[in-house]
C-alpha cells in the first residue's frame, strides 16, 4: 500500500473553490452516522472523510456498505474501484479505471462533487426559514423547494405560520441549466408552480422511473413575459440507473425512484407549490417574519382601497406599467371588474384562502393568491385572485392581476 500522504491527496485535488472538498464543519461521527437512516449522501460523505484522513480500510468499508445498500449507484461503484486499486498503487484521478469512458466519469465527477458540496455548505435550517415562502393557504399542507443552484429538492412542511424541514433529495435539473424561455430550449423553468397531476409508472416508460409528477409551466406569469414550452415534471429515473448527473434533464427536475416515492406522500394534486429557484435563499426566523408581516399588510391595504369604491385610491396600488391576463390595462381592468361586482351600497370585503411568496429570479416581486369575498347588501360574490407586486422604488405596486 501506499504511503497515507500518497494515497488522498491528489484524488481529492479540486479544480476549483466551488468544489472543494475539505469540511470546515467537524466530521460526522461513527455514532451520528449510525443513528440516522443511511442514504447515499450520508455514505458518500463518510467515505471521503475517511480517506481525507488517511483511513483507507474504513473509506473501503463504507464504499462497499455503499454499494451494497445501493447496487445500481454507479457513482458508488466508481470511487469503490478506486479505493480497491489504491491498496496496490497511488491513484491520482477520479475514475481511475482504463479505458474508462471520458464522458461518463465527467458526469460521475460532477455528480459527486454536487453531492459533497451541498452537504458541506448546507446551513442550520433548523434555525433558519426559506425566503421565499411567506404563506401558504391552511390547505397547503407541503411546499417544494428546488434549489438550482446546489441540485437539492427541499420538502417543508405548514406547522402553524411556519415551515418545518421534513426532507431534502438530490435532483437533475436541465442540460443547460435554468432559465427556460421557449420550447426544446433543455432550461429548467424559474418560478412558482403546482403539481397538477400524478402519472403512475404503470402509465409511462421506464425512462421515468418510480412515475411523475407534472407542473403548470407555462404559469400566467411565463406568458405574460413570452416564456413557452411544456412537458416539465418531477419524474423518477431509468431502472439501469439510481440517479443521474447534476445537468441531464431536457428540463424536468429528476429525482431518484426511491425518493421519487417518497415525494408522493407529500403532495396534494392542484395545491402543492413547486418554488424553482437559482439559489434557495434561508434568513433568520425574526427576518422572515418580518417580511412576511409587511406583505400581508401590503396586501390588506389593496382590500381596504378596494371596499372604499374609490377608484384614484385603488389606483395608488397599481403600477403605471400594470397588464391583466385579459391584456387590459388600468383603466379597463379596474372598469371591468367593477362592472362585475354586484348591488348598490356599502361594500365590505375579506380575502381566505391566502398564499404568499417572493417569486425567484432577480426582480423585487410577490405574488398573492387569494379568494375575495366581496358583500354589497345582501348579495355576496366571491372571486379568485392571483396579484405579481413589484417593486418600484421603496413601494410595492401591482404589475399583473388575473381572476383564476
Amino acid at each position: 500500500m501506499p504511503a497515507p500522504s500518497q494515497v488522498t491527496t491528489t484524488y481529492l485535488k479540486p479544480d476549483s473553490d466551488e468544489v472543494t472538498l475539505t469540511f470546515a464543519t467537524p466530521a460526522p461521527t461513527q455514532a451520528a452516522m449510525t443513528s440516522v437512516k443511511l442514504d447515499p449522501d450520508t455514505l458518500l460523505l463518510a467515505v471521503y472523510t475517511a480517506l481525507s484522513a488517511n483511513r483507507l480500510k474504513e473509506a473501503q468499508a463504507k464504499a462497499d456498505e455503499l454499494v451494497g445498500i445501493f447496487p445500481n449507484f454507479h457513482l458508488g461503484h466508481l470511487i469503490r474501484g478506486d479505493l480497491l486499486m489504491m491498496h496496490a498503487g497511488v491513484v491520482r484521478t477520479f475514475g481511475a479505471a482504463k479505458n474508462a469512458p471520458a464522458g461518463k466519469i465527467n458526469d460521475l465527477r460532477e455528480e459527486a462533487m454536487t453531492r459533497l458540496n451541498s452537504l458541506r455548505r448546507r446551513p442550520d435550517l433548523d434555525l433558519l426559514m426559506p425566503r421565499s415562502v411567506l404563506q401558504l393557504m391552511n390547505q397547503q399542507k407541503n411546499v417544494l423547494l428546488v434549489d438550482a443552484k446546489n441540485s437539492r429538492l427541499y420538502v417543508y412542511e405548514k406547522q402553524g405560520e411556519e415551515l418545518k424541514l421534513r426532507a431534502d433529495y438530490y435532483i437533475t435539473q436541465g442540460k443547460f441549466g435554468t432559465n427556460k424561455t421557449r420550447e426544446g430550449d433543455q432550461k429548467t423553468p424559474i418560478g412558482i408552480y403546482y403539481i397538477t397531476s400524478h402519472l403512475a409508472k404503470s402509465r409511462l416508460p421506464d425512462f421515468y422511473g418510480a412515475g411523475a409528477l407534472p407542473i403548470n409551466y407555462p404559469n400566467e406569469w411565463d406568458k405574460a413575459n413570452g416564456r413557452n414550452g411544456s412537458g416539465i415534471w418531477l419524474h423518477g429515473t431509468p431502472s439501469e440507473s439510481y440517479s443521474r448527473p447534476p445537468l441531464a434533464s431536457d428540463g424536468c427536475v429528476v429525482l431518484t425512484n426511491p425518493d421519487m416515492q417518497n415525494l408522493f406522500s407529500s403532495v396534494q394534486i392542484g395545491k402543492t407549490p413547486v418554488v424553482i429557484s437559482n439559489r434557495t435563499e434561508f434568513i433568520s426566523k425574526a427576518e422572515w417574519q418580518a417580511e412576511r408581516e409587511a406583505a400581508i399588510t401590503m396586501t390588506n391595504k389593496w382590500r381596504h382601497d378596494a371596499e372604499s369604491m374609490d377608484s384614484a385610491r385603488l389606483s395608488m396600488n397599481y403600477s403605471k406599467r400594470f397588464k391583466s391576463d385579459l391584456g387590459d390595462d388600468l383603466k379597463a381592468w379596474l372598469s371591468r371588474n367593477q362592472a362585475s361586482l354586484p348591488g348598490i351600497g356599502r361594500r365590505t370585503s375579506k380575502l381566505r384562502d391566502v398564499s404568499l411568496f417572493r417569486y425567484p429570479g432577480n426582480d423585487e416581486l410577490i405574488v398573492g393568491t387569494f379568494t375575495q369575498d366581496i358583500q354589497t347588501g345582501k348579495v355576496t360574490k366571491s372571486i379568485r385572485k392571483r396579484q405579481y407586486w413589484s417593486k418600484e422604488g421603496s413601494q410595492w405596486k401591482i404589475i399583473y392581476e388575473a381572476n383564476i
